[in-house]
Formats: structure tokens, sequence, C-alpha cells
């Protein structure tokens, strides 16, 4: 795979008008083609193997709130970075999952082409798939280079998406909960 992004990112610099033998050039393509295997490397991943058995018995059943995970993702549509934060809540229903985990489904998702709505319900399904909970709540906020250096250049637009699951989607008070704790 390298060397083929290496060869189509030289193909790139050349199409653009550059020269891809000129010095601060030389080794772009090779960087680039390093840089893409790191951004796309949620398809290289599966959920079993960054969970990692990190699912433990619990009487907790009460929310359980990890707010504010950093997210890069590119946007499916252009190629082009968006940048933002996740909260996810859950209501264990026996078990929980290990904190670092919920970063590492955030991560695994967001490191793939994507659009934010997908990534969104991506991330809650698959909490609620690792832990059975009895509810889950995603909301990703985030900007979108496409949005923000291309088109319409609205510099302090943002976008905000969520998924609401079992509890978070059946029961307001829940639900509300949830979205006071986001407010703080």
């Amino acid at each position: 795979m390298h060397d083929d992004l290496k060869n189509s990112y030289q193909q790139i610099i050349s199409a653009v008008g550059e020269d891809p033998a000129r010095e601060g050039l030389l080794d772009t393509p090779k960087r680039a083609a390093k840089a893409m295997e790191y951004l796309t490397k949620g398809y290289r991943q599966t959920l079993d193997e960054i969970t990692n058995n990190a699912v433990f018995t619990s009487d907790a059943d009460d929310m359980v709130l990890i707010q504010d995970i950093e997210l890069y993702s590119m946007c499916e549509h252009h190629l082009l970075p968006f940048v933002g934060r996740c909260h996810i809540a859950y209501i264990p229903n026996g078990k929980v999952l290990g904190l670092s985990k919920f970063a590492r489904i955030v991560d695994m998702y967001a490191r793939r082409f994507q659009i934010q709505e997908q990534l969104t319900h991506q991330i809650a399904k698959a909490v609620e798939e690792v832990t059975g909970a009895k509810g889950v709540g995603v909301i990703v906020e985030a900007k979108h280079m496409c949005m923000m250096m291309r088109g319409v250049e609205k510099q302090n637009s943002s976008m905000r998406t969520s998924v609401m699951l079992g509890n978070f989607r059946a029961d307001p008070k829940t639900r509300n909960e949830f979205l006071q704790l986001v407010r703080g």
C-alpha cells in the first residue's frame, strides 16, 4: 500500500503543476503516504482488537459520561480534515468498559474516510455492542475544513450530531440528563 500511495502523491504533485523533484518536495510523496496510512488506520482495526477484553462485570447502573474525547477525521467527500470532540454516555447493564477504550473506539472510526453523521452512529452502535448497555448517547461536535477552507469559507461554522439508543431514545429524562451534563 505504501508504494501505491507514494506514487499517487507524486502524480498529484505533478498534476497541480509542481516539480516533484524540487528539493522541498523530494521526500513529500513518502511522507504524505506515511501520513495517509496513519490517518486511515481505522480500516485496519477491529472492535475486538481495540477493546482487548477490557469489559468488566459491574453492579453500576447509573449513567457514565466520557466527555471531550478529541477526534480527527477526513471528510469522505473532499478528503479534507474535520476535527472536534465526542461525548459518550451509557447506562451499564452488568458490564462496564475500560475508560481508554472509548477513545480507541472514537479513533478507530474517525481514522476512516467519513461523514460526521455516520461516525456518530458507528460510535454509538459500537459502545452498545461491546457493553450491552441499557442505553447509549453520543454527541459529536466538529469543524470541517471542507466548509472552512474551500467552498463557502465559513470559519466559525461547526456541526453537531447526536445518536440516542435504548433508554436515551425512549426516556426523555435520561436524554435530558445526558444533554444537561454535556452542557456542563
